[in-house]
């Protein structure tokens, strides 16, 4: 459950992150793209530490 709450966290951070970069070019919608994974995985593993224990 944990591992599928983080993919679904990381595709989420990861699909705004293009969003927001499309508006600009592709190259920054790759790196929002990827900065906003990071963050997703982060938050959810955050979650998990601080709420779910």
């Amino acid at each position: 459950m944990k591992g599928i709450l983080i993919l679904f966290a990381m595709s989420l951070g990861g699909a705004v992150g293009w969003w927001l970069g499309s508006l600009v070019g592709l190259v920054t919608a790759v790196l929002l793209s990827a900065i906003g994974s990071g963050l997703g995985v982060w938050t959810m593993r955050w979650v998990f530490r601080n709420w779910m224990e």
